[in-house]
């Protein structure tokens, strides 16, 4: 058996191994994930790995053609450790920003002050942070 052939045997428990590390560590291997394939059943929470990029599930469903992860934010979002993510505007109470989240908007630090805030900061839910 080839090396190559080896390596593809074991792919299936490679992946499941590294379901179970942590962001920070994922995030040193994302090449560790299943790819993102067309036409594959994914759970909330799932990792997987696109464009060199890791991405988490934050909707259960079956991928299509044009639901690449950059290209819907509704269901995939970036794995990051940065403690002020740039704001995006959520599209539902599935990606909505719960009470002390935090992002950078404009800028500026803000926190969420409630739940299922799909509003701008600055405008309603958010305090500015300045340190």
């Amino acid at each position: 058996m080839s090396y190559y052939e080896n390596a593809m045997r074991m792919r299936p428990y490679i992946e499941k191994a590294a379901a179970s590390l942590s962001d920070a560590e994922a995030l040193e291997v994302p090449t560790l994930f299943p790819a993102w394939t067309e036409g594959t059943s994914y759970s909330t929470d799932e990792r997987i790995e696109y464009g060199g990029t890791l991405y988490r599930c934050v909707q259960g469903h079956t991928s299509q053609e044009d639901w690449t992860p950059p290209a819907t934010p509704a269901i995939w979002v970036v794995v990051s450790l940065e403690e002020w993510p740039e704001w995006v505007q959520p599209l539902g109470a599935h990606d909505a920003y719960n009470v002390g989240a935090k992002v950078t908007h404009a800028g500026r630090h803000w926190v969420s002050d409630v739940d299922a805030n799909v509003w701008e900061p600055g405008v309603y839910g958010w305090t500015e942070v300045t340190d």
